[in-house]
């Protein structure tokens, strides 16, 4: 699949579920993108930052295998390399990751996302090739830190009217606000534990489906 019918499928989108096992409640992670492929969400993430690289290319396999069967897109948080040998569909890259116009070299077909968290950095990371650029952490969260702490909905109003290409905004939202990020222009909205540690993923990651397609009526 090459890089434009990628972002058709990207654009298709509208929640954006990233999965690590130490968030799912003590569930499995392939336990946890079941359940969400279930509901409905073909944009997935996988976020591992603690195993060898054999575990996480095999959880990786793994999750390639089912979202391949289900036709959605897979994203690996920081590692251009497992992403490539597993041929994932794209890699989301942070400020000390591979930098995007690199990562664009060697996987010239991939999704490539990148975290920002002012315009200096998501006009930056525009101009170096990236597909997306997330805004965030939009409201407090526990599952990421970043020098910056927390942006606010404020950035969204500073970044997005700049951008030639898709955003995304994490960090922080659940259904009781995701209404906020959606007036902003949103579409495509990333999430952690508001999915994987909900007690019904299924119904969560559908619950919070429905409000994002809602808002696009």
């Amino acid at each position: 699949m090459d890089h434009a019918e990628r972002m058709r499928r990207f654009a298709d989108a509208d929640l954006y579920v990233v999965i690590t096992q130490s968030f799912c409640a003590g569930r499995s992670a392939l336990e946890v993108l079941d359940a969400t492929l279930d509901a409905g969400v073909r944009l997935i993430q996988l976020r591992e930052k603690d195993l060898t690289d054999r575990e996480l290319y095999q959880r990786a396999l793994a999750f390639r295998e089912r979202t391949g069967a289900q036709g959605a897109l897979l994203i690996i948080d920081d590692r251009v390399d497992i992403a490539l040998a597993v041929e994932a569909d794209g890699v989301h890259l942070g400020e000390f990751d591979l930098p995007v116009a690199a990562a664009r070299r060697v996987a010239p077909e991939f999704i490539l996302g990148a975290s920002s968290h002012n315009l200096d950095e998501a006009l930056a990371a525009q101009e170096a090739g990236a597909s997306y650029v997330n805004i965030g952490p939009i409201f407090p969260t526990q599952t990421k830190s970043v020098a910056t702490g927390v942006v606010g909905l404020a950035m969204i109003d500073t970044i997005a009217p700049r951008l030639r290409i898709p955003f995304t905004t994490m960090g922080g939202i659940k259904a009781g606000n995701v209404s906020e990020v959606l007036q902003r222009g949103a579409r495509h909205v990333a999430v952690v534990t508001a999915v994987t540690a909900a007690p019904d993923v299924r119904a969560a990651a559908s619950e919070l489906r429905a409000l994002i397609r809602g808002s696009r009526e």
